[in-house]
């Protein structure tokens, strides 16, 4: 898989900010195929950081309806998986540059 594809997105919710400044973890949205030795030479080579330890999680996708005027509509809300990188002591990323 080439590394460009592997990475999403970053996840930025108050529990993953609170996570980045208390244990140096930093969630991304990464390709459901991407395993975690493509996680890691990702992160090291877009962000420039050493990466010691890396947790994935696979979000299942939720079925969800909702009632309108036309009657039910039902839907599927898409599966994800989550990694949660920890870098090592030291070391930042800096995720809102390019904002």
């Amino acid at each position: 898989m080439v590394l460009s594809e592997v990475l999403i997105k970053p996840i930025l919710t108050e529990k993953a900010n609170l996570q980045q400044d208390k244990l140096r973890k930093y969630a991304f949205k990464v390709n459901r195929k991407a395993n975690k030795l493509e996680i890691k030479k990702a992160i090291e080579q877009f962000y420039g950081v050493t990466v010691t330890d890396i947790n994935t999680a696979v979000n299942p996708g939720k079925n969800k309806a909702r009632q309108t005027k036309a009657g039910l509509v039902q839907g599927l809300k898409p599966s994800y998986k989550k990694a949660f990188v920890t870098v090592a002591e030291g070391e930042t990323i800096d995720l809102y540059a390019n904002i």
